[in-house]
């Protein structure tokens, strides 16, 4: 009931940041292809029941870069990530969305940890940790989760200039998830909202400056193989 009366707020918030944001972003697409555009292999140690793997999932894939530029941070790549992996909620935009660590230590990022993404409406993500590096870390999505597919965060570069990028690959979790996120694009640009927000929050985690807009590239990929 709570999560739910947050919702109305949430929305709100989220339209209006929308319409009202500043920040320069450049959008392009492409027809992409399997296995170029295939996700990265899941470990098995970490794969159950509880996964939706893009097999599962419906409808066309889309493999997306979101990408900023930060000119001169105070962070090194290293730093910025320990950061992230302590706690990923310092860069999310808590308006509408936040990560609740479902398992695992509460002051570090290992494989087999486990979040839930809150969002305003029934949006919310479960995923969990699939592989943790000094400058990177991946998650792929649980059952329950509109999506079915991986996305990883990472950063690269040095003090003078550094990359952050999310990349994901995913297609919707179900018909339904397909139909809001493909046809309707309802949750397509919920999706694109919250990661370029959250780009927007990593540059300032990082004390740096942003240089140029931000950048996201799709690739989708209409026929897919039986399995992942």
């Amino acid at each position: 009931m709570a999560t739910a009366a947050r919702w109305p707020v949430g929305v709100a918030l989220t339209s209006w940041r929308y319409m009202w944001r500043t920040t320069p972003i450049y959008r392009s697409e492409e027809p992409g292809s399997w296995p170029e555009d295939a996700p990265p292999r899941l470990p098995d140690g970490l794969v159950d029941d509880d996964v939706q793997r893009v097999a599962g999932g419906a409808g066309p894939l889309f493999h997306r870069r979101y990408l900023a530029r930060i000119g001169s941070p105070r962070l090194s790549p290293e730093e910025l990530m320990a950061r992230l992996q302590r706690d990923p909620d310092l860069a999310a935009p808590s308006e509408f969305a936040t990560f609740k660590k479902a398992a695992g230590d509460r002051d570090r990022m290992r494989p087999g940890d486990e979040y839930v993404v809150r969002m305003p409406g029934p949006w919310d993500g479960p995923v969990r940790v699939v592989d943790v590096s000094p400058r990177s870390f991946r998650l792929m999505t649980l059952e329950g989760h509109l999506e079915a597919g991986q996305i990883v965060f990472r950063a690269n570069g040095d003090r003078d200039r550094m990359e952050f990028e999310i990349e994901s690959w995913a297609r919707g979790g179900d018909r339904l998830s397909d139909l809001l996120y493909d046809r309707l694009r309802m949750s397509k640009e919920v999706q694109l909202h919250m990661w370029t927000s959250f780009l927007e929050r990593v540059i300032r985690l990082s004390e740096g400056t942003r240089e140029g807009g931000l950048r996201i590239h799709t690739r989708r990929v209409e026929e897919l193989p039986v399995a992942d």
